[in-house]
């Protein structure tokens, strides 16, 4: 599939929805009634006219995903963004499971927390920012002490990106990343896909072509609280990772290029077990990660029948929801909220706890470009990068 096959326009679709947007946030602003008011706010209490605004001449706005099970997924074209997750419980009542911000204005400070964004050109770190591609280096931004972190000082989650198209349960993506944005070669062209099924799957597609050689590593980088946004920490949630070893890293949460194995280690989480214990665990990689915050290998060997890997599996004991993931990609960040101190609020005004959440960033390894031995990044012209992921949601 290439790049161009994504071009032709769904104008009729993209229209209808657009037009019902605008139609409804005019009735709004001019009649608060209640039914109005409904009408605007989605599931989560999120509206559509706080998402509404341009950045950097471009307008934004905001697009939802439903499906008949009560799933709602809404998305803002500034970053990619994954706003907020409506999914059920094994009572049937839905929560907004994903940590994020109620209006536009708070994924505009800094890198707005990377909150359900999509990441790139390279998620997650590239040692000291740099690489060599045929005997050429290339010295990208600096933006995590010294290193080069989830594409830079503007990387996709900073961006408009252009919907050129849009259904009930479909959007596209789209944008072209210009020659050396942030130090990287080559006009990269990207198109992300996410469609909502029938079966609770969110499916994530990535496809890419570039016209100089360059490195691509792109993820989405969702935080996942089963229990619901702001209801506490998840070391509770039950986690099981078809995985037999970890890029171990430095102090600088740079891979160091070892495999070590997870048996006997805290990291061992083939058998479902808490997060709290693998946490209660000793181990020099907790120390140096604050918790986790590393890349598994996955096992190559355990697939489903589309030949996607089985990566993970989260279950949330008191409601009852689980989170699959499955992926094309041969590893998956577990990053588990060591940063949040409690203090940053969030959407319906909840904070968020230390370790409130769990990110499983589907990925190629950390600083592949800078390491011969993890699966290469490396995207040739005349090429095509495609990755998938599936989010897939269920309760018992």
């Amino acid at each position: 599939m290439k790049i161009r096959d994504f071009i032709f326009p769904a104008v009729l679709s993209l229209l209808v929805v657009l037009t019902s947007c605008k139609e409804t946030n005019k009735t709004s602003k001019n009649d608060k009634s209640e039914t109005t008011m409904k009408k605007e706010t989605l599931q989560s209490g999120i509206t559509y006219s706080d998402f509404e605004d341009s950045v950097d001449g471009q307008a934004v706005a905001l697009y939802v995903l439903q499906n008949k099970n009560g799933v709602e997924a809404a998305f803002t074209n500034y970053g990619q963004r994954l706003i907020s997750l409506m999914v059920p419980d094994r009572n049937g009542k839905t929560d907004d499971i994903v940590l994020g911000y109620p209006t536009l204005e708070g994924y505009k400070v800094g890198h707005g927390g990377y909150f359900g964004s999509v990441i790139g050109r390279y998620g997650n770190r590239i040692a000291n920012g740099a690489f060599d591609l045929d005997g050429k280096t290339f010295n990208l931004a600096k933006n995590n002490n010294g290193n080069h972190l989830h594409g830079g000082i503007k990387g996709f989650e900073s961006v408009v990106w252009e919907v050129d198209s849009v259904s009930q349960n479909f959007i596209r993506f789209k944008r072209t990343s210009p020659d050396m944005e942030e130090g990287y070669p080559g006009n990269l062209d990207v198109v992300v896909t996410y469609t909502l099924t029938e079966e609770n799957e969110l499916r994530i597609e990535y496809f890419a072509t570039t016209d100089k050689k360059t490195h691509v590593n792109l993820t989405n980088h969702s935080y996942f609280n089963l229990k619901g946004a702001g209801e506490g920490n998840v070391n509770d949630h039950i986690l099981q990772i078809n995985a037999s070893s970890i890029t171990a890293v430095d102090k600088g949460l740079i891979p160091t290029g070892e495999l070590m194995p997870v048996l006997n280690t805290p990291f061992d989480f083939n058998t479902a077990k808490t997060i709290q214990a693998g946490l209660d665990g000793e181990h020099e990689q907790l120390t140096l990660g604050n918790g986790f915050d590393h890349n598994f290998v996955l096992d190559q060997n355990i697939k489903n029948e589309e030949g996607l890997l089985i990566a993970a599996k989260v279950t949330e004991p008191k409601s009852g929801r689980v989170l699959e993931v499955l992926t094309s990609e041969p590893g998956v960040q577990i990053y588990g909220g060591n940063f949040f101190d409690g203090k940053l609020i969030g959407k319906n005004n909840k904070t968020y706890a230390h370790r409130g959440s769990i990110c499983l960033e589907t990925q190629h390894f950390p600083d592949s470009p800078n390491k011969d031995n993890f699966p290469s990044t490396v995207l040739e012209p005349g090429q095509e990068y495609k990755s998938t992921t599936i989010y897939k949601f269920s309760a018992q």
